[in-house]
């Protein structure tokens, strides 16, 4: 079991349950049953999900009165963003190499093209 807190934070974020409660609590913080309604899963399925959250740090869970609502934590997200944009910097700079290599390669084709082209006279149809 992974136990940086990258590796925790990639862990809860793998399952698409765990992210469209995520989702959701970026309107707002939400109760278990609010957080359960667009899914047919049961309720401590559910439970089980916020506590992969809780753990990765990704949400907090508070207690007022008798309900218990669960809040977004964006530390975990913004490390693990940190960690990916060198890699998107990497991909970035090589889709920029590849096409400059596509466009040297590219330009002798596309001046051989025109040179085989007949050239038209003004006035004349095509």
């Amino acid at each position: 079991m992974a136990t940086d807190q990258l590796s925790v934070t990639f862990a809860a974020l793998a399952d698409p349950t765990r992210r469209a409660i995520l989702a959701r609590l970026t309107e707002g913080d939400a109760n278990v049953s609010e957080l359960a309604a667009p899914f047919s899963i049961s309720l401590p399925a559910i439970s089980r999900h916020l506590k992969v959250l809780e753990r990765a740090g990704l949400i907090s869970r508070g207690r007022s009165a008798q309900w218990r609502s669960s809040s977004l934590q964006a530390e975990p997200l913004r490390d693990a963003t940190a960690w990916m944009e060198r890699y998107r910097q990497f991909w970035d700079a090589n889709f920029d190499r590849l096409d400059a290599h596509l466009q040297r390669i590219q330009a002798p084709q596309a001046k051989a093209q025109q040179a085989d082209q007949p050239q038209r006279k003004e006035g004349t149809a095509p």
